[in-house]
């Protein structure tokens, strides 16, 4: 699953690798934007596509529907998330990206669970496919977004056995694209998608668990976890 990412350098550096800024609608900011621990249920900065131009909107993280229930959901799965009844549309039609500098996971180990980050090692930004109810420039009256997670594989089944869908900058662009079938965004989906190799992991302070501490620190590797 994917319950809490990095969001925390400028919105420039993160758009760099997917566009110029002739294909964009988007203020400049110098600012990073510094979280180090974002959690469901706050608004995060969600990449979409509008009249052939890139949006960044800050949209509330959990899909909830009027009809709804039940907590928001985070997460949708790859596997369903294009055919299933309440999904469907979204995939076809609400797209969008989530980009982060890396994720965390949580590791049963012992008695205690310990805090895991997860990254391009590279250290190229991460693209994680979202998708959600549009539009999504309605502010508070939005009905919230969700990230694609799929089945993890190799190295990463060590930590979690599902992961966020990351997409190489490349299709995470043609994801986004409004002329892109939803058919044609499971093939995207299916080929577009960073390999377990290209990731690395290393424990971090427990501290990231309370969603209300920041800072760099939470990301940098513990040596003893």
């Amino acid at each position: 699953m994917c319950g809490r990412f990095a969001q925390a350098q400028t919105r420039e550096e993160y758009l760099a690798f997917l566009a110029d800024e002739a294909e964009c609608d988007i203020p400049y900011d110098p600012e990073p934007i510094g979280r180090y621990n974002v959690a469901p249920g706050t608004k995060v900065l969600l990449l979409s596509e509008r009249d052939d131009l890139l949006h960044l909107d800050p949209v509330f993280w959990g899909y909830a529907p009027g009809w709804w229930d039940k907590p928001p959901l985070i997460n949708a799965r790859l596997e369903t998330a294009a055919s299933s009844r309440m999904f469907k549309p979204l995939w076809n039609h609400g797209r969008a990206i989530v980009f982060a500098d890396g994720w965390f996971e949580w590791k049963k180990e012992g008695d205690k669970k310990q805090p895991y980050f997860i990254a391009r090692a590279d250290g190229q930004p991460i693209f994680m496919a979202a998708i959600g109810s549009t539009p999504f420039e309605r502010g508070d009256t939005a009905e919230g977004f969700l990230i694609v997670t799929a089945a993890a594989d190799k190295g990463l089944v060590d930590i979690h056995d599902r992961r966020p869908l990351v997409l190489t900058p490349k299709s995470a662009r043609e994801w986004l694209r409004e002329t892109v079938s939803g058919k044609e965004a499971e093939e995207i989906a299916r080929t577009g998608a960073v390999p377990a190799e290209d990731f690395h992991w290393h424990a971090v302070t427990r501290a990231v668990g309370n969603v209300k501490n920041q800072g760099a620190e939470l990301i940098n590797k513990i040596s003893e976890p």
